[in-house]
């Protein structure tokens, strides 16, 4: 047998070269997307396994493709913490940029939490007594 180098494009009916682009666009989408880090390095790693046969003339060859992707960036909030009525903790997103204090925004004018502000009110008046 003579020196051959193998044609990655034919080899495995195709199959090979087919893998390396399905990862090489799945890298290319990361890198695309403004949620990833630009910084982080992105790789595409191809791994060719080869297991002979006990005469050594025949080999089974396995490959594999896989792609390294840089993560989602992290998404930050503010989050209150209090007790209800019952003393059980309770937490919801601050909204308004200060606790206690309220916000406009294109709906109206909204609560610390983001709820409008005439629902809690309507909730709150629901509840007084009549006093006498």
């Amino acid at each position: 047998m003579q020196n051959q180098m193998i044609n990655l494009d034919n080899f495995a009916g195709g199959a090979v070269t087919e893998k390396l682009n399905a990862e090489l666009l799945k890298v290319l989408a990361n890198i695309a997307d403004p949620n990833t880090d630009h910084k982080k390095a992105r790789k595409v790693s191809m791994t060719m396994t080869l297991k002979a046969n006990e005469s050594r003339g025949l080999a089974t060859v396995t490959v594999d493709v896989k792609s390294t992707l840089a993560p989602s960036k992290g998404v930050e909030t503010q989050m209150m913490i209090d007790f209800d009525s019952k003393g059980n903790v309770v937490g919801a997103e601050l909204k308004s940029g200060i606790p206690g204090q309220t916000y406009f925004d294109g709906d109206g004018v909204k609560t610390d939490t983001g709820e409008p502000v005439e629902k809690v009110e309507n909730a709150q008046s629901s509840k007084v007594v009549q006093f006498k």
